[in-house]
């Protein structure tokens, strides 16, 4: 049988696990439908999820249909625990991405498409709840068709309609010219621009009524291929989670075999493999490629970790943007952190931080309602009732304009010197680092050296300390000694000439400070309008032309997320519950408020010795040191930007 693994994901209450309910009915893996409202869906295992009636953690099924055998991920809808869903992306062969006919594409919608292009996933629309009054199939089309021109109705019966054969090879300009020349259109094509993630296949129906969920199954066994086996072993870990006091890996392998006992790691074997369909479980003795499989026992596995073959995933995309200190009072602060650290295991975007002098216990979070799911996790699970204070922003640093920064290092029987030119890059790309200088200037282990430090730890700004982020830091000259230099000189010269460069841009007043923003939409009563879009003035936010429906007028644009973090309580107090607030993070935009906060932080970048911008000369026969703004005149490699 063809065996694929796909997820579903999806808005908050856009109805998927509804649909993964049907999915399961529909091809008799389960007898009984559930509900999640009456807290009996079958993927909605924990007691939390059943409570407030949404999905917080990644779940598995296995269903077959016809000639396909199915492993089904469900994941969390709400923004929240978006961790949680980016986390399974990379071991999938297909996604199935849930909008609901009523409300559209939302923001975080949006989200979804972007982390789905970011890894590649094949995707299927499934237009959930056209049984809701007022649902409109063009007009859903209509907003599919602005996230990529390849989204498709492929609702039809039997043969292919000459319109959607036309509308599939419009996607690629090969297909498209042998179509014209032959008129023929088979369905390995088809199903090679779908795996491209050229052709979106829409289909429309009611989870909850079981309207179209066989033309979903039978449209997931006519144009999905199965992945090509590799030989060698290979394995992608995606979720660690915790159960009855066992530590579980999750695994999907890409290639090979894992057989029971076998080595997995270079001091651990595979003691058991399970299979997952629920809460449910069978051991089994072997897996092979393509197959998602449960190790227990494992220590030091993490979510994105590479085996065998494969190498680790790249960073996640989605970061969190609120820092919260916990409140340690009447609490043991060993019993706190180990909890944490726990869930820290199961989700690494928490971050959490412990600082001896300040003996304080941090860790990051998306929003709030994760932090209240976190309370409850941490009552239900480890007896702990913690709080935690009113957050703060976690802020980022960039460049707005290009400059090159220098760093020496040469205390007595030490070499090194090292030019980087900072470049800006787009939004949300983060910092890359790369080297566009000759090996006979600078020998070829000395510039490993160099990228190596780069990467070696988090390179922080110069106005408030944060992060650095949206950069290209490239090495453009250097100097080593044949004598003296080691690779540790050309670690502390490179992280001077970072800090120096910075320091410079500063100077220049071209360091910018960046904060995370909110995409929203806001939803009031016609009369409640003038307040809202004061309030959104007041916030430092931005917002389209007002969009009628009905009684109700609906604003969509951006806030810092430092000013809109708690609106929702406001919005929900003046139009006395009937007005409504959704918020996806938009990533990170130039600080509202920068001066403020730079002022209010006051640090010091020349006091800050673990990432000082200052270098280290050498005359007669003793290093002394040299403040960032002489380092240009004393350096012995030419500034290009002096």
């Amino acid at each position: 049988m063809k065996q694929i693994v796909t997820g579903i994901v999806a808005h908050v209450d856009a109805g998927k696990t509804t649909l993964s309910e049907a999915l399961l009915y529909e091809s008799g893996a389960v007898k009984r439908l559930g509900r999640v409202d009456n807290g009996d869906a079958f993927l909605d295992t924990d007691a939390l999820e059943k409570a407030r009636g949404i999905t917080i953690f990644s779940h598995q099924a296995n269903l077959t249909y016809q000639d396909l055998q199915l492993t089904l991920l469900d994941t969390p809808g709400h923004v929240d625990f978006a961790a949680q869903t980016e986390q399974i992306l990379s071991v999938l062969d297909y996604a199935i991405l849930v909008v609901s006919a009523a409300d559209g594409v939302q923001g975080y919608t949006q989200t979804l498409w972007r982390l789905l292009e970011n890894y590649h996933v094949p995707t299927f629309i499934f237009v959930n709840k056209m049984d809701a009054m007022g649902a409109d199939r063009n007009q859903v089309l209509e907003q599919l068709a602005t996230l990529t021109s390849g989204t498709i109705a492929f609702d039809w019966l039997d043969d292919l309609p000459a319109a959607t054969a036309e509308a599939i090879a419009l996607q690629d300009e090969d297909v498209l010219d042998a179509y014209l020349a032959d008129g023929d259109l088979s369905e390995l094509t088809i199903q090679q621009l779908i795996r491209a993630r050229k052709v979106f296949p829409v289909y429309f129906g009611s989870g909850l009524k079981l309207e179209s969920i066989d033309d979903l199954l039978a449209g997931l066994d006519r144009w999905t291929l199965e992945q090509t086996a590799q030989s060698d072993f290979g394995a992608r870990v995606f979720k660690i989670s915790h159960d009855k006091g066992e530590r579980l890996t999750w695994l999907r392998l890409t290639g090979g075999q894992l057989a029971n006992k076998d080595q997995l790691l270079p001091d651990q074997k595979a003691n058991q493999l399970r299979q997952y369909n629920g809460l449910k479980y069978q051991t089994v003795p072997q897996v092979g490629s393509g197959t998602v499989v449960v190790v227990p026992g494992l220590t030091g596995t993490y979510p994105g970790q590479g085996l065998g073959t494969l190498a680790d995933e790249q960073p996640p995309m989605l970061r969190p943007v609120l820092n919260y200190a916990v409140d340690l009072t009447h609490q043991d602060v060993h019993v706190a952190l180990a909890a944490l650290r726990e869930l820290e295991d199961e989700d690494p975007q928490l971050h959490v931080s412990w600082s001896e002098p300040l003996q304080e216990l941090r860790l990051q979070v998306m929003g709030e309602i994760q932090l209240e799911v976190l309370r409850q996790i941490l009552q239900d699970r480890f007896n702990l009732a913690l709080d935690f204070d009113a957050g703060s922003i976690l802020y980022q640093e960039t460049i707005t304009a290009p400059v090159e920064g220098v760093g020496h290092f040469e205390p007595l029987r030490h070499y090194a010197e090292v030019h980087l030119l900072l470049t800006p890059t787009a939004p949300g790309t983060g910092l890359t680092f790369d080297s566009d200088l000759d090996i006979d200037t600078l020998g070829k282990n000395w510039q490993h050296q160099v990228l190596t430090a780069l990467g070696a730890k988090t390179q922080r700004g110069v106005l408030v300390g944060a992060p650095l982020t949206d950069m290209r830091v490239t090495l453009i000259n250097g100097r080593a000694s044949n004598v003296h230099s080691v690779g540790g000189d050309f670690r502390e010269a490179t992280w001077r000439a970072l800090r120096q460069g910075l320091m410079m841009a500063k100077l220049k007043g071209t360091a910018q400070l960046l904060e995370p923003w909110y995409q929203f939409t806001l939803v009031v009563n016609e009369d409640q309008i003038g307040r809202a879009m004061t309030d959104i003035q007041r916030m430092s936010g931005t917002f389209d032309s007002p969009e009628r429906h009905g009684d109700q007028v609906q604003l969509n644009g951006f806030a810092p997320i430092s000013e809109m973090q708690t609106y929702v309580r406001e919005v929900q107090a003046y139009t006395h519950g009937q007005g409504s607030l959704e918020t996806v993070v938009a990533g990170y935009r130039p600080a509202h408020d920068a001066e403020t906060v730079i002022a209010k932080v006051a640090y010091n970048p020349v006091g800050d010795v673990a990432n000082t911008p200052d270098s280290v000369f050498c005359a007669h026969g003793a290093g002394y040191p040299v403040a960032w703004g002489e380092v240009p005149d004393a350096a012995h490699v030419p500034y290009q930007n002096a």
